[in-house]
């Protein structure tokens, strides 16, 4: 799970954050990490498990590939998963659809874990706007997710966006709790800077095209990733307080989350 990046781009607004974190942050291996995902989109829907390993060392991770992975709704519908290699279980005909709950249940060494995650209501994502400011002789580029939050209070989002080919991901993650019902006010703000140790850090220049996808996630979620942004700041590689992980909604000590989201996804060619 070291391998899903955050970056800090800028501390714009309290309601959003974005960070260069490693998933496992608690220096200890053998914990079992479960990262769980179904969505809007037809599927095949992936539940990866893998062991934790000390941030000290590489990302190699261990498959766990003899556990029994299913997933239900509260509809009735249920399936279990087949296993593909590489610590993942996919769906072959499970739906996900929103407002419905979904539960799962995974038995691994010789122990059970349940988690539970509802799919929000799709909110509209009407597309990007472009904006920059110099601050100097460097420009930075800001993108603004079109969007307008529903006038009932709660609704949380998870964004995260590439740049070009390349595979690294930025996230970032919105609440309401601050101008709900209103369209959205809040960039999401683009690296400015290539980093020589890591190539895959990249300056985003005219000619760049940034891909966008936007989640509407639950409380549980939210609450999840804003903690392990947090935790980053405050402690982790390079920290200076214990390093910790943060609140699973997974239950039996697992490592991970599972999430129920809608999905979807928005480019644009910077100018």
């Amino acid at each position: 799970m070291k391998n899903i990046i955050f970056i800090i781009l800028s501390l714009f607004l309290l309601t959003s954050c974005e960070k260069e974190i490693d998933l496992d942050l608690d220096d200890k291996s053998g914990n079992i990490v479960i990262e769980g995902n179904i969505t809007n989109q037809p599927g095949p829907y992936i539940v990866r498990i893998t062991k934790s390993v000390a941030f000290t060392q590489n990302n190699q991770y261990p498959a766990v590939a003899d556990a029994q992975v299913v997933v239900s709704d509260n509809t009735g519908q249920t399936e279990t998963l087949q296993y593909v290699g590489d610590g993942k279980y996919i769906t072959t005909a499970f739906t996900g659809v929103t407002g419905r709950t979904y539960t799962l249940k995974i038995q691994a060494e010789g122990k059970q874990y349940t988690a539970q995650s509802t799919m929000p209501e799709v909110v509209n994502f009407d597309g990007l706007t472009q904006d920059s400011f110099t601050f100097g002789s460097e420009t930075t580029y800001t993108l603004l997710p079109v969007f307008t939050d529903p006038a009932v209070l709660g609704n949380r989002y998870l964004f995260n966006f590439t740049i070009n080919n390349m595979t690294k991901k930025t996230f970032e993650v919105f609440s309401d709790n601050v101008n709900n019902g209103m369209v959205n006010q809040r960039p999401l703000f683009l690296p400015n800077e290539d980093n020589d140790d890591d190539p895959t850090d990249h300056k985003v220049v005219p000619g760049d095209t940034v891909y966008v996808e936007m989640q509407s996630i639950d409380h549980n979620i939210f609450t999840y990733y804003s903690a392990l942004l947090q935790i980053s700041e405050d402690g982790g590689p390079g920290g200076g307080v214990t390093p910790s992980n943060p609140p699973s909604n997974i239950d039996n000590g697992a490592l991970g989350y599972f999430s129920a989201h809608t999905v979807q996804k928005r480019s644009i060619i910077i100018q």
